[in-house]
């Protein structure tokens, strides 16, 4: 029992020492955790302050703003309000002016409409004066003044025509200059779209952007190593290649395709491709002249000259061929020469080197004609090869007969159908526009186009039109082709009036 009772109260006394221990270690947490939310108390506290702080500092800043804001727009508004007063006020002075001018007008007009009447006055007695002196009415007074200055007048203009023509005569040199230069202004635009673009097939729009680069760095090297210019624009899947010189225009072409087609595109592939296209190039133009001299069978010419042949098959004119055309003009020179007994060789020579400036004409200044003597002069051509290419164009006198066929087998190259291009629809309607000009004339009775538009062929009613009238419808007709069509060359207008008395002897 002892040590039951022992046991007990041991028992006891460890279960109130843990219970004391618990309750010590609890008050001790409650004592921390009070801390704890007193810290957070104090911390919340110290954020709000903070926050409210922020909030302030926040307002006051777009306070400033707005009122920063506001101040200018209030300086705007006065400014405006400035200039709506004073352009009020010009206003102002701008309608006083128009009033005084209303009125002056108006007193103007008064006086305009009873002088008017006046003179109205004047002219009705004048005219019933003069009815009453020659006994005839106004109407018939009046027709026989217009017939009798219709007539002189038709006289005079057919004399002042005649001294026209006279004067034009004696410059036609000058006339012939005028006459080119607003040819040349006509064509010109035409012209330079056909001649000085080439274009390139893209596989696809994306293609564009690496043809630029990053920066433009692909394409500004492309355009200073070939000289030409590239447009890029919303063409689809094409870009156009731009320049004068046909040799550059043609090493860029064959560069761009080459690139396009590999697909690597950058600064050094680009200075690589280009360097071999210019490689190609020159060795086509070498043998094309090569091939060209071959043909002809010509001999002894100077390898510059040939390269410069070659250069030819890049170069066109109204879209010929130049390479071509010198082939047929040499061909055609060559048979005439043949047929009349004279130097076959020397006619075919000058035939092929008679266009040969035209390689130059974007290098040198000059016409072909001269760029192409001082060149086959440089190389030791003969003087009479160097005649017969300087007047082929007429510009100086022929002295021998292979210079004048040069000179037509040109003429002939150039003017056989199809030779320069020229659409079916625009030639048709070249034709149409030609016989409506001559037909909108009084007196005409039939009308014919001839040699493709060069010329027109007027008939008149004898009985409508007279001899001096006929010089007069010829010039009217002219002179209004030129204000309403464009056309190569001239063209050549006949009026033909003749009288035909017919009888029949039974």
């Amino acid at each position: 029992m002892n040590y039951l009772t022992i046991a007990a109260f041991l028992v006891a006394v460890a279960s109130i020492a843990f219970y004391f221990v618990k309750s010590q270690a609890w008050q001790q947490s409650i004592k921390e955790s009070q801390n704890k939310l007193e810290e957070l108390d104090k911390d919340l506290e110290r954020r709000k302050k903070e926050l409210i702080l922020q909030v302030k500092e926040e307002m006051y800043k777009e306070r400033e703003e707005l009122e920063k804001e506001t101040k200018e727009r209030r300086t705007e508004i006065s400014q405006q309000e400035k200039r709506i007063v004073q352009k009020e006020e010009n206003l102002d002075k701008k309608l006083a002016n128009i009033e005084q001018k209303e009125q002056k007008l108006k007193k103007m007009e008064d006086d305009y409409d009873s002088k008017k009447d006046e003179l109205d006055e004047l002219v009705l007695e004048q005219s019933h004066e003069l009815e009453r002196i020659s006994r005839m009415n106004m109407d018939e007074a009046k027709n026989m003044l217009l017939e009798k200055i219709d007539n002189k007048l038709k006289h005079e203009h057919v004399q002042k025509i005649k001294d026209y023509e006279d004067k034009t005569r004696q410059d036609q040199d000058k006339i012939a200059r005028k006459i080119l230069s607003h040819a040349i202004q006509r064509c010109a635009v035409d012209h330079v779209v056909e001649s000085c673009v080439s274009v390139v097939t893209l596989p696809s729009d994306d293609m564009k952007g690496r043809i630029i680069g990053r920066e433009g760095r692909n394409i500004r090297t492309f355009e200073n190593l070939t000289g030409v210019e590239l447009i890029i624009d919303d063409t689809p899947e094409a870009v156009v290649i731009s320049g004068f010189d046909p040799v550059r225009r043609e090493i860029a072409r064959l560069s761009l395709e080459k690139l396009v087609s590999d697909g690597r595109i950058h600064p050094s592939r680009i200075e690589e491709v280009v360097e071999k296209s210019r490689s190609e190039v020159e060795q086509k133009i070498i043998e094309a002249g090569e091939r060209t001299v071959f043909e002809l069978g010509i001999q002894n010419i100077h390898p510059e000259l040939v390269k410069t042949i070659g250069k030819l098959q890049y170069r066109t004119s109204y879209g010929q061929n130049i390479l071509q055309h010198s082939k047929e003009v040499a061909h055609l020179a060559g048979i005439m020469a043949a047929e009349l007994g004279v130097n076959i060789k020397l006619a075919k020579r000058a035939g092929l080197l008679h266009d040969l400036g035209k390689a130059l004409t974007h290098e040198e200044e000059g016409t072909h004609t001269v760029l192409g003597v001082e060149l086959a002069r440089k190389y030791n051509e003969s003087p009479k090869i160097l005649h017969a290419m300087a007047c082929h164009h007429h510009d100086i006198e022929f002295e021998t007969v292979e210079a004048v066929l040069v000179q037509v087998a040109d003429a002939l190259s150039a003017a056989r159908p199809g030779a320069r291009m020229e659409p079916v629809e625009n030639y048709i309607k070249r034709m149409e526009k030609l016989e409506e000009i001559a037909n909108s004339f009084e007196g005409i009775e039939k009308c014919f186009v001839m040699q493709a538009g060069r010329e027109i062929r007027i008939m008149v009613s004898p009985d409508a039109v007279n001899d001096q009238y006929a010089l007069k419808l010829a010039k009217d007709i002219a002179e209004k082709i030129e204000s309403e069509m464009e056309y190569p060359g001239q063209v050549k207008i006949t009026v033909i009036r003749e009288t035909r008395a017919t009888n029949f002897a039974k």
